[in-house]
């Protein structure tokens, strides 16, 4: 079994965030406090590597200063419920409501076949995995991801929803195990368990110290950033939202009387203007703008010209800075417009789908961690690097040789129309280029 130690980070967030009173807060400038509370503690690593391909940018020029940039990890669906919630130490009902599965143990027995045992319980930080050496060797100034499940012991499972994940709320450090700063959750699935599940989906993810975005008790809520003080970095600003091209029924939609999700009926030129406005009321000299959205297919590698021209208004016009995808199950590949990223799909990271048959070519158990690093002066990327893994028994293990090249000759491929490239370095990390 994976046993480990809950990192120092982790331990000294949830001290932190002790001192915020309200459960609702979203303005945070406790990364001072953590940062200097844990000088004596983090011994923190600066070795950098520059990876240069002909007539593309990797990294920027070393004349940069490395400590005033900000870094952040993303990735895509983390998917605690269902199977990953029966292996937990406190797993909730197995009902589920599915046509084909009525247990969510099911999904255990499943990937148990393909992989062998899971010894259960497993520990708390069992999920990462692999994942959690990495995030304690980069300390990223941030972490986010896409929080796909309802955390919750609700039985209101939404009618002809079709799939409802759920995880015990006794579960809830499994998230904070990694450190995560916000979780995502204008998605498909954080309403499957109903108003009464998402509640108390809001409620223990902030008890536990860690700040959503994306919905809310009302639209108000719904549509609040995330904002996050990093001292002399300045702050990031996210915005989360959710596309009904992903499966986010529009009755999901929040508003003024009704919680919900931050609902986009389209992605037009109104939506671009609604959030242009949006940024514009609250965006400061130095402030950095991710916009999280939840769109698109599961399956497949084409991005839709209306995606890619959304994103690109949203830089053009919302001054947005950094856009972050997430729906499809696999990566997909990765634009930079006028030097601000855009991952149009990161693909699944964290999932109970091992042994299920079908779209077996797209290598959806191979999972990818995004480092970002970002210039605060002009939000300009200075460097994309993506570490593989491979879930098995419900775990992140570091990808195989075969596996990470398999992986960056596909991302290569698909990112090729937007003028990137990908590349595999030294260290079996894949690194973006682009001109």
């Amino acid at each position: 079994m994976h046993k480990r130690a809950f990192p120092i980070s982790t331990i000294i967030n949830l001290t932190a965030n002790i001192m915020i009173a309200a459960p609702y807060t979203l303005i945070m400038n406790r990364r001072d406090f953590i940062q200097s509370a844990s000088k004596w503690l983090l011994a923190l690593a600066g070795a950098g590597f520059g990876h240069t391909m002909a007539g593309m940018k990797t990294v920027a020029e070393s004349s940069r200063a490395a400590d005033s940039s900000v870094t952040w990890f993303l990735c895509g669906d983390v998917m605690t419920g269902r199977g990953i919630d029966q292996v937990l130490p406190h797993p909730g009902n197995p009902l589920i409501h599915e046509s084909y599965m009525k247990s969510a143990l099911g999904y255990v027995t499943i990937a148990e076949k393909v992989s062998g045992p899971i010894t259960r319980p497993v520990d708390l930080d069992y999920i990462w995995g692999d994942a959690l050496d990495e995030l304690d060797r980069r300390n990223p100034d941030l972490r986010i991801i896409n929080l796909e499940t309802s955390v919750t012991t609700s039985d209101d499972f939404w009618p002809r929803k079709g799939i409802n994940y759920r995880m015990h709320p006794n579960n809830t450090p499994t998230i904070s195990a990694a450190g995560i700063d916000c979780c995502v959750l204008a998605n498909n699935h954080v309403l499957d368990w109903g108003y009464s599940g998402l509640e108390e989906t809001l409620n223990t993810l902030h008890d536990a110290g860690l700040q959503t975005v994306g919905a809310g008790l009302d639209l108000e809520q719904a549509q609040m950033p995330a904002i996050f003080g990093l001292g002399e970095k300045g702050r990031v600003i996210v915005i989360s939202l959710a596309s009904e091209t992903s499966g986010v029924p529009p009755t999901w939609a929040a508003r003024y009387d009704r919680a919900g999700v931050n609902f986009i009926a389209d992605i037009s030129p109104s939506t671009v203007r609604r959030i242009t406005d949006q940024v514009e009321a609250m965006k400061q000299q130095g402030d950095i703008v991710v916009v999280s959205i939840h769109w698109g297919s599961n399956w497949g590698y084409q991005v839709p010209d209306e995606q890619r021209e959304f994103a690109h208004r949203l830089i053009d016009e919302a001054s947005v800075d950094v856009i972050h995808g997430h729906s499809s199950h696999h990566p997909r590949g990765i634009e930079v417009y006028r030097n601000k990223p855009i991952i149009y799909g990161c693909g699944d990271f964290i999932n109970d789908y091992e042994g299920i048959r079908g779209h077996e070519s797209y290598r959806g158990d191979l999972s990818l961690m995004y480092f970002l690093e970002i210039n605060p002066a002009d939000g300009g990327l200075i460097s994309l690097e993506m570490v593989p893994h491979q879930i098995r028994k419900f775990s992140l293990n570091r990808a195989s040789k075969q596996d990470t090249t398999w992986l960056k000759n596909t991302l290569h491929r698909e990112s090729q129309e937007f003028n990137t490239r990908v590349k595999l370095t030294k260290n079996d990390v894949l690194a973006l280029g682009w001109q």
